[in-house]
């Protein structure tokens, strides 16, 4: 059994050290629910022994967040509040860091609420520009930390250490030496991600129960992994992760997909996902649960209905070997192959970065103010890399990595 006192300190440094990647003088922004603090205040105290000439904390609380979606007028609904806009503005602009817990205590809190409303509730300029601020513009990662409701949705029971050594796994804060292992794991997805790049494939095709779908990428585009890049400090945006990943042609998806994992998205959880794509855009979706959230997601704005992501994994996966399904995206978009609706990661098209929205656009590189992952992969969902002369070639079968 994990002692779960000995981990924190840990995993905090790890998330300052690797995930964010602290510079001396640099300041951190945390968000988190406030059932996070225990975790906040160790990563706080690791951040300032970095040498953090601040750490700023946000804490958030999803049943106000509930009340405010139940009562609220319909005008003040997705009203982003202008200080919590400027904090991610000043961040930016002072080339501070940001981390991100999660982890929900409550995973369900929203569920019976109408969807439309709580997908309206989402604060749109908040969101458009914390997207702003996790492209290139910050050095950023996103953790989690067990608690009791998020560990009663995952097993049926409050079992919290049980949920700490499926996370410790996760993160690798079981090996001796977690950031050696980090390391070693992140330089392997990189050559991953450099093998996809060389073929140059002009497609993807996944096939498998439910599921037929071609996803067209970008002749210029590269595929990346784990360790991103901003203002010239390497950080790992996400742990766990054990994807790679790239920006799909907008204007080039076709074909019928369906869902491995549910999905939790604005205290709801989505299951039974199932889209047809027609032309790049989503012309039908359906799902046994939070049919109206999704609908109302994708309605967002142009681009909501297009893809902004495609990421290959295989069941060497860490998170996969777990066996359990976390009903977190941070976690369960690294068991698994996914794709996600909403806004691209211009870093991985040559050129994007510097264009604007339009003519990202114009070039089939997403623009949107969502960027929603969802899970299409599984054993029994095979992939194939296609070439520009239609040839088929075998990436992942039966859940394992067979591209050479």
């Amino acid at each position: 059994m994990l002692n779960v006192t000995d981990l924190l300190p840990a995993y905090a440094r790890l998330a300052v050290r690797v995930g964010v990647n602290l510079q001396p003088g640099q300041l951190l922004a945390i968000d988190a629910p406030a059932e996070h603090a225990p975790f906040v205040r160790r990563i706080a105290e690791e951040a300032y022994v970095a040498g953090a000439s601040y750490v700023d904390v946000y804490y958030g609380d999803e049943l106000v967040r509930r009340a405010h979606i139940e009562h609220a007028s319909d005008e003040k609904l997705g009203w982003s509040p202008p200080w919590l806009v400027e904090r991610t503005r000043m961040l930016i602009r002072e080339g501070g860091a940001a981390l991100v817990i999660r982890g929900d205590p409550h995973p369900e809190v929203f569920a019976d609420l109408d969807g439309t409303r709580v997908a309206n509730a989402r604060m749109r300029e908040l969101a458009a520009t914390r997207l702003e601020l996790t492209n290139g513009r910050c050095n950023w990662s996103i953790v989690a930390y067990p608690n009791e409701g998020w560990a009663r949705t995952v097993f049926g029971e409050p079992d919290v250490d049980r949920l700490w050594e499926a996370v410790a796994t996760a993160v690798r804060l079981d090996e001796p030496d977690p950031v050696a292992a980090w390391q070693a794991h992140v330089d392997k997805l990189e050559r991953r991600a450099a093998t996809l790049s060389a073929r140059g494939f002009g497609s993807l095709r996944f096939r498998g129960p439910g599921t037929d779908l071609t996803v067209g990428l970008h002749a210029n585009g590269s595929w990346h992994a784990a360790r991103d890049e901003s203002n010239g400090i390497k950080h790992v945006a996400n742990m766990p992760t054990e994807e790679v990943f790239t920006t799909p042609d907008a204007r080039r998806t076709e074909g019928i997909v369906r869902s491995t994992y549910p999905l939790q998205i604005h205290g709801t959880i989505v299951r039974g996902l199932a889209v047809r794509f027609e032309g790049g855009r989503a012309v039908e979706l359906r799902a046994d649960e939070g049919e109206a959230l999704m609908q109302t997601n994708i309605a967002t704005d142009d681009g909501a209905a297009r893809l902004g992501e495609v990421a290959l994994v295989d069941r060497s996966s860490r998170v996969g070997q777990t066996g359990l399904v976390f009903y977190d995206t941070l976690f369960d978009e690294n068991a698994a192959s996914h794709i996600a609706f909403g806004a691209g990661l211009p870093r991985t098209v040559a050129g994007a970065s510097e264009l604007s929205a339009e003519e990202r656009h114009e070039r089939g590189v997403n623009h949107s103010t969502i960027h929603i992952d969802f899970m299409i992969g599984s054993p029994e969902v095979d992939t194939w890399g296609v070439t520009e002369e239609g040839d088929e070639i075998p990436i992942l079968q039966h859940g394992d990595w067979v591209l050479g």
